[in-house]
């Protein structure tokens, strides 16, 4: 069974043969960024998949928030480049939950924490507990708590 790490540097090989320098330096950082995180700590350690796939979800979420500080600065050029790479590093992760399934998620915690007597202010941290571990690696913690919130409020 390869890992996916191992996956990353194979396509990095075939990005680098292919002569795709927008793969090739995505992956490259990519992979930097897991060996940053392997040596990172007490001792150094090999990731496992899903710690490798919380990397790539990192990596992917810079380049999402430097491709909207490029648009906002006006420099459209850099903001595409970010987003390409964002787009490289997306096909890595697993297909991210709709708008649709998230909010059914989120109603089903929300009745799930007000049975269990959660109101108010303390509900947000109650409902969070109980979605956070169905969605995860699968939504944006940023929409997550949105969701949660328009719920909430409603």
């Amino acid at each position: 069974m390869t890992t996916l790490k191992a996956t990353l540097k194979d396509d990095l090989t075939t990005a680098m043969k292919a002569r795709d320098e927008l793969r090739s330096s995505t992956l490259r950082l990519t992979l930097t960024a897991i060996a940053k995180e392997e040596v990172a700590g007490k001792s150094a350690r090999e990731l496992s998949d899903d710690e490798v796939l919380q990397v790539i979800a990192k990596e992917a979420k810079k380049r999402r928030e430097a491709a909207e500080a490029f648009d906002q600065g006006g420099r459209a050029e850099s903001a595409a480049k970010e987003r390409a790479e964002g787009e490289i590093l997306d096909a890595y992760l697993p297909k991210q939950l709709t708008d649709d399934e998230l909010h059914a998620i989120v109603l089903e915690a929300v009745a799930e924490a007000r049975a269990a007597g959660a109101e108010g202010p303390k509900a947000m941290g109650a409902v969070m507990k109980i979605v956070k571990p169905k969605v995860a690696g699968l939504a944006d913690g940023g929409r997550v708590s949105a969701a949660v919130k328009s719920l909430l409020a409603g």
